[in-house]
């Protein structure tokens, strides 16, 4: 199986937040800055871990009121709304 990539445009200042959050929880994603000018980050995510993660950026989008827009396909991690 091949990892899965997802692209996000974030605020440049949550990049080192975002990376240790996402990376704490141990082997499902690593998160590489692909444009820190534009703030556009990668996150490599394991086989199978999808959907924990899409949660997790969901989450971190609703609770923590971060900026974290999808690049490639909206949908893919637009599986739960801000309440």
């Amino acid at each position: 199986m091949e990892t899965v990539r997802r692209q996000y445009k974030v605020d440049r200042r949550d990049i080192m937040y975002l990376r240790a959050t996402i990376e704490s929880y141990d082997g499902m994603a690593v998160v590489r800055t692909v444009d820190p000018r534009a703030a556009v980050i990668e996150l490599l995510i394991a086989p199978g871990c999808e959907s924990r993660i899409a949660e997790l950026v969901e989450d971190l989008r609703c609770r923590e009121k971060l900026a974290i827009s999808p690049i490639e396909s909206p949908k893919a991690d637009s599986i739960f709304g801000c309440g």
